[in-house]
């Protein structure tokens, strides 16, 4: 059995139109069914449903042989004991800095001050902002960012962005872009030894799936 570990959501949704073109049709709908197990049309294939962050855990400590998550999540938790082997070029969106857009986020900058930055993402914020020089102070926050700076709670976000609507809607601009996000393909290093063919065969079918959409 090869359990391929997914989030529900956009993930989900574009991961679908791969596992297809690799053979595989998943049997319930995870938006209708309360089932966190899904058979697929494969008897020696199905899909676990897991929180997007727990992807990568899952894959590394074997509860799953493989898994799509997206890059932004595998940095904040590492790749240790993960093969990486595609990206599968779906999901896009990038992680960037956004404040109110009354605030002047590059005076500050320039003028040395000590920001604080509400995020989940503390790892890429911390790296970024060091390599820039700025001092801040890391709030760690798992939703619902964009009240932060509404409240008063920080001067700054680093999140997710797609098409920027939701800080749109909350009176929010994104100021820098940090780096642009897609979603992977990670394997359990042990599952590739014990089941290498089969595991094989189905990474080989979803990167001949995947090529036309990566970059």
């Amino acid at each position: 059995m090869i359990t391929l570990a997914l989030s529900k959501g956009r993930i989900f949704d574009e991961t679908l139109p791969l596992l297809r073109a690799a053979g595989v049709e998943v049997l319930e709908d995870p938006e209708t069914s309360r089932k966190l197990i899904l058979q697929t049309n494969r008897e020696d294939v199905r899909v676990v449903l897991v929180r997007a962050t727990d992807v990568p855990t899952y894959v590394q400590y074997g509860g799953a042989d493989l898994g799509v998550t997206g890059l932004d999540t595998l940095i904040e938790h590492g790749s240790q004991g993960m093969y990486l082997p595609l990206d599968l070029g779906i999901a896009r969106c990038r992680v960037s800095v956004a404040v109110r857009a009354d605030f002047d986020y590059a005076s500050a900058v320039r003028q040395g001050s000590r920001l604080r930055v509400a995020t989940k993402y503390v790892g890429i914020a911390r790296e970024f902002f060091a390599a820039k020089g700025v001092h801040v102070d890391l709030i760690k926050l798992y939703g619902s960012m964009e009240l932060a700076p509404l409240t008063g709670l920080a001067d700054a976000i680093v999140d997710l962005v797609s098409t920027g609507g939701t800080l749109k809607a909350n009176n929010l601009v994104e100021v820098e872009r940090i780096m642009d996000i897609s979603s992977r393909l990670v394997v359990n290093q042990a599952a590739l030894k014990l089941k290498q063919v089969p595991m094989r065969r189905l990474i080989d079918a979803f990167a001949r799936a995947a090529a036309p959409a990566a970059p």
